[in-house]
């Protein structure tokens, strides 16, 4: 081979080798340069493995936004698992995570305790509360600050509620509302549904739970003769032992409305709310707006547009009740 060529095919193998060689040098370089994915905090007072069609619900609205958690978003989930008093560390650790939005659907121990802990992280919530009330928004047209979402507009519904026992039991002569004292939550369920009670000429016996004995105790307390009816509140405690509280009632024979769907897919009697796919897609809605650069501050708190009876007649059964076939006719879902 002449001399000459060789050289120059020498030269060329030393040229490609050192542009692989740069090529390798820039690839880490390159790859931090690729652009972080969002992360959206999720803060819950519950357990992920008793939300898994919540969460169904909350990734499928994702993906309407556009949103796939995995490709262009990431979620990090802080579960309380029914103590509340875990929350306010695990939103400190989403702040100093520095998620881009906390998500806190169906929680509003959740949602108070992220606005305690950033005030300029977005925050979207679906709330069972008066979010005014409890100041978690200024107002529902204008919440202000970094927080919005979705009201249940529970309040509203208390008497529609009391007006659904009634209808179950024609004679129930004892009116009983579960609540977690030490929760922030009771005052305002308390004065609510006092309110409706009175409406309907009904007074309300409050059975008070704070542990789980002390929910053993207040089922214990009621005379299984006593023709009464009850409603639960809605607590992170009330949430995790469900089925438990299902049980209890059934075991008293209390007829008990809840709330949630949920509930009653537990073994609950009875729920009224709004519906918890809407709501949830209204608060995903939401996340997928500000994500793109809106303001919490200029998005007024939603409402819900559907609304669920959803009565479970083999706990009717259990507790020997003939539902009014005018009653079954108007539910949006039946347990068989």
């Amino acid at each position: 081979m002449d001399l000459t060529v060789k050289k120059i095919n020498t030269m060329k193998r030393r040229e490609f080798l050192a542009g692989l060689a740069g090529t390798a040098a820039l690839s880490p370089i390159a790859a931090r340069a690729q652009p972080a994915v969002p992360v959206i905090g999720f803060l819950h007072s519950g357990a992920a493995e008793q939300y898994v069609e919540r969460l169904a619900t909350f990734r499928r609205g994702l993906s309407r936004a556009g949103l796939i958690e995995g490709q262009n978003i990431a979620v990090e989930y802080r579960w309380a698992e029914g103590k509340v008093d875990r929350l306010p560390a695990l939103a400190a650790d989403l702040v100093q995570r520095q998620v881009a939005l906390i998500a806190t659907p169906f929680s509003t121990d959740a949602a108070l305790t992220a606005k305690a802990a950033t005030k300029t992280i977005p925050i979207v919530f679906v709330s069972s509360a008066d979010t005014v009330q409890i100041g978690l928004v200024a107002s529902l047209n204008r919440p202000g600050g970094n927080i919005t979402g979705v009201t249940t507009l529970n309040t509203e519904l208390a008497p529609k509620r009391l007006e659904l026992l009634r209808a179950v039991v024609p004679g129930a002569n004892r009116y009983f509302a579960l609540i977690n004292p030490t929760s922030d939550l009771a005052g305002p369920f308390i004065r609510d549904i006092e309110a409706a009670a009175a409406t309907l000429g009904i007074k309300i016996e409050f059975l008070r739970a704070r542990n789980d004995s002390e929910l053993e105790e207040a089922f214990a307390g009621v005379p299984q003769s006593s023709r009464g009816v009850l409603v639960s509140s809605t607590d992170a405690l009330f949430f995790v032992r469900r089925e438990r509280i299902a049980a209890l009632a059934i075991s008293r024979g209390l007829p008990t409305i809840f709330d949630a769907r949920i509930y009653a897919t537990s073994g609950g009697l009875m729920s009224y709310a709004g519906d918890d796919t809407d709501m949830m897609l209204l608060m995903v809605s939401y996340i997928g707006r500000i994500l793109k650069g809106e303001r919490p501050a200029d998005l007024p708190v939603a409402q819900p547009t559907k609304f669920a009876l959803t009565i479970n007649l083999k706990t009717a059964k259990a507790l020997g009740l003939d539902v009014p076939p005018a009653l079954l006719a108007t539910a949006d879902e039946v347990i068989e």
